[in-house]
Parts: C-alpha cells; structure tokens; sequence
C-alpha cells in the first residue's frame, strides 16, 4: 500500500508542474527577451545573474527547512497520516507552488522588489508598512524557532544509538554542520575567483559535502557546547552570513545543501520503494486529540505549514531568489518546481512516522519523540539498505545533519530577508544600512533564546505556522490586486487566498483566547497571544485596503505580455 500511495503522489506532482504549473506560467506570460533585474541592476552582491541548476540548488535549500519535516511528523502523530497526506498533496499543487511562482514573477516584474515593496505599490503605503510589520514579526518566530531546533539537534542524544557511549549524537552532527559551512565558504572563494566548470567543482565538493557526516561521527565530542551557548553561536552566524555577498556564501551553501536535499530525497524513495516497509500508524485518529492545537480544523494545516504551503517562500522568492533570476522562463522551475520538490519531502518526511510503531515513537523519558529525531532515524534507517546496518551510527548522524542542514540554510536567508525589509523601512543603503538592519532583526531573537529553556520552541511553532501561512494569504492578496489592475485572471490567487485566510485567522483567535486565558505575568503565552491579536490587526487593515482599493476605478496598466 505504501508504495502505491508514492506512486500516486509522484504522478500527481508531476501532472502539477507540467499541467497546472504551465497552466500558471502561460497567466504571466514569461518572455526571455524581457531583462530580469537581475541583469539590469547587477552589483555583483544581491543582483547577479544565476545559473538556473545552480539557483535551483540555493533556493530549494532555502525554503525546505524544518516545517516540511517537523510539520508533517507532528501532524501525523496528532490526526493520522491520511488527512496529512491529502493536505500536502492538494496544498502543494493548487496553493503552496502558485504561492510561490506567483511572489517570485511578481518581484521579477517588479525590480526584485520584496512583497512589502509590491504590497506597499500596489495597496499604498500604510498597507505597505503593514506588511512590513507583519513580516517582521513573522521572521521573528522563524528565527526563534529555528535556532532553539538547531540548537538543540546539536547537543542532542538520540535513542537509537543508545550505548553508544563513546559517541555523541549532537556533537557529530554539530561539527559536520560547522565543517559544511566552512566548505560553502571554500567553494564561493573558487568560483568567484579561480571560476572553474560547475561539473569540474560539484565532483569535488559535493562528494567532500557527505565526507563530513563521517568526519562528525569521528570526533564527535570536539564542539560539545550547551543549548544557549549554541543558540548564541548560530546567531551570530546569522550576522555574519547576512552582511557577506551572496556569492561568498548564500549561493554556495545553498547549492551544497541542495544536493543533501536530492540526497535525502533518494534515500527517502529507496527506503519507501525498496525498504519493505509497511503502515504502521493509523489513516485518522480523531476531529479532536484534545488541547489548544487538537481540533483537526484549522490547526491541522497551521501544523504541517511550509510542506504544503509557506508565507516565507514568499519573502525567500522576492528578497533573494528574484535578484539572481537569469531569464523569466526559469521561474517556473525555480519557483513552482521548487515547491513542487518540498511537498515530496515533506511526504518522504510523513512516511518516517507512518512506518514507525508506537514504540518506536516514545523516548526513554515517556514523552514523543522530537520530529528531527523520529525524521533522522527514519532516513538512517533507509539509508542502511545501501550501506549495511553496520554502519547505522553514521547513518542517523546523517539524517540527522541533513536536518540540521535544512534548517541551518533557511535562518542566514531569514536574516538576510530581514535586513532588507529593515533597510527599505528606513531607508538606509550600503554596507552601513546593511549591519543596522541585521543587528535590529536579530536583537529580539537574542533576547527570547538567550532567557528561553532549551525546547522552547514548541511554544512557538504554532504560531509560527499561522503566521507564516497568514503572510502566504497576505502575499496572494498583494499578487492578486496586481493581476486585477493589469485585467488578468485572478481567480487561481484569489480563492487560494480566501481559504488561507479563513484558516489562519481561525487559528489565530484561538490561539488569541487560549493564551491570554492562561497567561501567567509576562510569559511565552502572553507574548504569543498578544502577538497573535497583532497578526490578525494587520492582516484585517490589509485586507480592508485591499478591498477599497479595489473598489477606486484606475487606468489597467499595459498587457504583460507587451516589452
């Protein structure tokens, strides 16, 4: 059965990106003759003309981070694999890829702008600000939970390697990911100037990429620091990764990272296709398992977030991936196939669990196991059929770097995306403007981690996915008051857009009422509940603006397709 269902969704996927995917491209009327910004404002640092594989590579690691891992796996244990399954399939291909096809064509046609620069174009400038603070606010919840999860991934043990007593887990895969980052930097220095063949440098560093899971489970105790100490570390990576031009390290860390990806992706569809593995957890459990987050709707959705459709592709696609496209035609795949490529890890990342038994699934200390760990044993596990279960210590350390990896690469993006929405508010240029702006976005996070228990993060990530899903609606708003104006179609943005919306901001109120029912002082609760009735003000006033705006007749701007 489980074979036949991967079957069916790999045909599914592949009707999305050459059926509707196309479908969508022929609405923009993508035009090879048309600049892109990334050739008409090239500066060598932000706009620079990209290879399509060698972007792909970038932006794929960039927006498959640790939602369409963890959402999945954390849903599934909640609700059953079933309604995970038709969420992640149906989202992927009629909401999620759009989202992120259309932010992308829709910052090319406009500079390489943000989507608070669009929404702030097309709405005015109280909605552009708007957007501005909503994504600020979203962004923070990124970086919060992202580094806590890292963090923690780094000086975490693992149950399936108990008895290893000589080996440590987190450390293993705490230095191939330092050792990751510093090959990245390796292979921007060789390309910027000794500018060898793609091929010539991917047989090179792509193997040494996957020599560091080995090199980790060596010297596995050289960097055992504590969860604060790491989080504070990661930060600061953060500061750094953001202020470097893309070429020294964005663009080769992303590439590098996209082949742990297509890695993982292999590894995952051995395991399914040849690993004779049966469904060991339940289709449904039930409409409601109790708690603030039990009731399958809306929390369902909020929960798997970015494996189906994700706010923070949009800031991803019109921040940096816009400034790097080479021809309009290569949207498509980046951006529609790039989304495309996350909804299957987020299904591979689904099967883990459905294959585990109930067992399988508790830890020594009683409570469920955290999703990096069930997802880490998962592909290790896999990963065995090819390399023996001898090797079952290297093997989770993988899947578990390949974790750590995927969320490692999206928080410089998240700093990066923050510093430029910080300089557009205030209007400040150059490398100046540039620290300002990373210092302000990272502030706040240093803060909430720096006096946060490690594990904190579970008390933000369902915000975090709401938030991130209401800014996905926000963005489809933005897009859609643009294909109005212009006199194009504008129900395949408009109706993803309602049901977003609808969700996210049911989401959000309870989450509204539970958390400043049971607030205690100044607490996580509280700040999450009051930031919760934020996010639903600005997404209110944004949306009334929208609608007046639309109701103002002005001039429908020239056809798309005219140069």
């Amino acid at each position: 059965m489980l074979t036949l269902i991967a079957v069916a969704v790999l045909v599914w996927l592949v009707f999305g990106y050459f059926g509707y995917g196309r479908w969508i491209a022929e609405q923009f009327h993508l035009d090879d003759r048309r600049p892109t910004p990334a050739n008409e404002l090239n500066d060598g640092e932000d706009y620079v003309p990209t290879r399509r594989f060698y972007l792909f590579g970038q932006h794929f690691s960039a927006i498959a981070a640790a939602g369409p891992i963890a959402g999945p796996i954390i849903a599934c244990v909640a609700f059953g694999w079933l309604p995970c399954l038709l969420w992640i399939a149906i989202g992927v291909v009629v909401i999620g890829a759009v989202h992120d096809f259309s932010a992308l064509t829709a910052s090319i046609r406009h500079s390489g702008k943000s989507v608070a620069e669009i929404t702030k174009d097309r709405l005015g400038l109280g909605a552009g600000r708007a957007m501005m603070a909503f994504i600020w606010i979203a962004l923070v919840y990124v970086t919060v939970a992202f580094t806590d999860i890292t963090a923690g991934t780094f000086v975490g043990g693992d149950d399936a390697l108990a008895g290893e007593t000589r080996f440590s887990p987190g450390g293993a895969v705490a230095l191939a990911s330092v050792l990751y980052l510093g090959l990245s930097i390796l292979l921007g220095l060789v390309e910027r100037f000794l500018k060898p063949p793609l091929w010539l440098a991917t047989i090179i560093f792509v193997p040494a990429t996957f020599a560091l899971s080995y090199v980790g489970t060596q010297y596995s105790h050289l960097l055992n620091y504590g969860h604060q100490t790491w989080a504070i570390i990661i930060l600061l990576y953060c500061v750094v990764a953001s202020i470097l031009p893309v070429w020294a390290l964005l663009q080769p860390r992303g590439y590098l990272g996209g082949f742990v990806l297509y890695s993982a992706i292999a590894v995952g569809v051995i395991g399914i296709f040849f690993g004779g593995y049966s469904i060991q957890q339940p289709a449904f459990k039930s409409f409601d398992v109790g708690g603030m987050t039990g009731m399958l709707f809306p929390f369902l959705f909020v929960t798997i977030a970015c494996g189906a459709c994700s706010g923070f592709h949009g800031l991803v696609c019109s921040g940096t991936t816009s400034k790097q496209i080479d021809k309009e035609s290569h949207a498509r795949p980046v951006g529609y196939g790039g989304m495309l490529a996350e909804g299957f890890v987020a299904f591979i990342a689904l099967v883990t669990v459905m294959i585990a038994t109930s067992d399988a699934l508790v830890g020594t200390d009683g409570r469920t196991l955290p999703a990096g760990k069930i997802y880490g044993n998962g592909i290790g596990n896999f990963l065995t059929l090819l390399i023996g279960k001898d090797n079952l210590q290297f093997a989770i350390t993988f899947g578990a770097m390949a974790f750590s990896t995927f969320v490692f690469d999206t928080l410089d993006v998240t700093m990066r995306l923050g510093r430029y929405l910080v300089q557009e508010l205030l209007g400040i240029t150059g490398r100046i403007g540039a620290l300002i702006g990373t210092l302000v976005t990272v502030a706040l996070p240093f803060v909430l981690l720096f006096f946060a228990k490690p594990g904190s993060w579970i008390e933000f990530w369902t915000l975090f996915g709401a938030s991130n899903q209401l800014l996905a609606a926000l963005t489809l708003l933005s897009i859609t008051a643009w294909l109005y104006k212009a006199r194009r179609r504008i129900a395949f943005t408009l109706i993803p857009m309602f049901f977003v919306l609808a969700i996210t901001l049911w989401a959000l109120g309870s989450m509204v009422y539970f958390n400043l029912q049971t607030a205690t002082g100044f607490d996580i609760k509280l700040i999450n509940g009051l930031s919760s009735l934020a996010l639903i003000g600005l997404a209110v006033f944004l949306v009334v603006t929208a609608w007046f705006k639309s109701r103002v007749l002005e001039p429908a701007e020239p056809p798309m397709d005219v140069l």
